[in-house]
């Protein structure tokens, strides 16, 4: 079987409704633990910046990883450019 490729383009619309999706979802998560805890608001109110904390510093790292994978296929296609310019 042949792999499976995606263009520059698919993989910059992919990224770009990924990241928001992630921070919805992880509101959701937060707002569902918030109801089936049901525990004291302090404890809740120490737990919920846990997990704000967590779920930004993932976001920070993919949003790294995201611009490291953008100039990699950039650079890709400038130079699969150059290439085919040679010939």
């Amino acid at each position: 079987m042949a792999g499976f490729r995606l263009g520059v383009a698919e993989l910059a619309v992919i990224l770009i409704f990924g990241i928001p999706l992630v921070a919805i979802l992880g509101s959701f998560a937060i707002a569902a633990l918030k109801i089936l805890r049901g525990s004291s608001s302090r404890q809740m109110s120490a737990e919920e910046s846990r997990l704000v904390q967590e779920i930004h510093n993932s976001l920070q790292r993919m949003e790294q990883r995201v611009d490291a994978l953008e100039t990699i296929l950039l650079e890709r296609d400038r130079w699969s450019d150059r290439e085919g310019a040679r010939r």
